[in-house]
C-alpha cells in the first residue's frame, strides 16, 4: 500500500498496546512501537511484521519522548497517528500511598500523554498533517476504585486533556479522541481471572457478562484513527460491556 500513514503506539510491547498496533497495521499503517521494555518491544515488532519498527522510551521522561519524536521524524517522517497507550496503575492502600508513587502514575499516564500529544501535534501543524491522536483513558475516569486513586485521577485528566486538545487542534483538522476500556483480558487483570470470587464481582457489574479482549480495544482505536471517524473529535468511547450504563438497584 502506497503512502502508508505513519502510526506510533506507546506501551506497545504487549496487551492493549500491541493489539492497537496489530489493528492499525492491518488497516495499512506503517507502525512504530515504543515501550520502556526494550527487549519486549523488539520482540513485539518482530512478531507484528509489516515492517514495524521498535523504539525504547520511558514515557515518564519528557526528554526521552522528545528525542524519540526527533529520531522518528529524521528516519521516517511525521507521525500521522499517535496512540497514547502507555500507563501504569500501582495499586495500594489509599492512606499509605506515597507522593512518589502518586507522582509516578501521573508522570506516565497524564504528563507523558500530554508531552507526546503536544510534540506530535507541533509537527502535524508545522507540516499541515491532518492527523489523528487517540489517548487511552479508562472507565475509571468516571467511576473510582479506592486502591488506585492516582490511576483514577490520571485517567480523569486524560479525558479532559482529550477534550481540550481536540478544541485546540480542530482548526488544524487534527482530531483527538480517547478510548476508555472496562474489564479487559490483559496481564493487568490476570489476578482477577484466577479468582472466581473476583470474577463473579466483575460479571455482576458487566451487562454483557464477559471481559473484553485487547483486540476489541485495538479495533476501536483503529476506527478512531480512520476516515470512518472523520467527524469525531473530543470524544471518549467507553468499551466496557455496558458497565457505565448500569444503574444498581439492589
Amino acid at each position: 500500500m502506497a503512502n502508508k500513514p505513519l502510526a506510533l503506539v506507546t506501551g506497545a510491547a504487549q496487551g492493549i498496546g500491541y493489539a492497537c498496533a496489530e489493528a492499525l497495521a492491518e488497516d495499512g499503517a506503517q507502525l512504530i512501537l515504543c515501550d520502556i521494555n526494550a527487549d519486549g518491544v523488539q520482540e513485539a515488532a518482530a512478531r507484528l511484521g509489516h515492517g514495524a519498527t521498535a523504539m525504547h522510551c520511558d514515557m515518564a521522561d519528557t526528554d526521552q519522548i522528545n528525542a524519540m519524536f526527533d529520531a522518528i521524524e529524521a528516519e521516517h517522517g511525521v507521525v500521522e497517528i499517535l496512540v497514547n497507550n502507555a500507563g501504569v496503575a500501582l495499586p495500594g492502600d489509599f492512606l499509605t500511598t506515597s507522593l512518589d508513587e502518586f507522582r509516578k502514575v501521573i508522570d506516565i499516564n497524564l504528563i507523558g500523554t500530554f508531552a507526546a500529544l503536544q510534540r506530535a501535534a507541533k509537527s502535524m501543524v508545522a507540516r499541515e498533517v491532518q492527523g489523528s491522536i487517540i489517548n487511552m483513558s479508562s472507565i475509571n475516569a468516571v467511576v473510582a476504585i479506592p486502591s488506585i486513586a492516582a490511576y483514577c485521577a490520571s485517567k480523569g485528566g486524560v479525558t479532559q486533556l482529550t477534550k481540550a486538545a481536540a478544541l485546540a487542534l480542530a482548526p488544524h483538522n487534527i482530531r483527538v479522541n480517547a478510548v476508555g476500556p472496562g474489564s479487559i483480558d490483559t496481564a493487568m487483570m490476570a489476578s482477577v481471572n484466577a479468582n472466581p470470587d473476583a470474577m463473579k464481582t466483575v460479571m455482576s457489574r458487566t451487562p454483557l457478562q464477559r471481559v473484553g479482549s485487547a483486540r476489541e480495544i485495538g479495533d476501536t482505536v483503529a476506527f478512531l484513527a480512520s476516515k470512518k471517524a472523520s467527524y469525531i473529535t473530543g470524544e471518549t468511547i467507553y468499551v466496557d460491556g455496558g458497565r457505565l450504563g448500569m444503574n444498581y438497584t439492589c
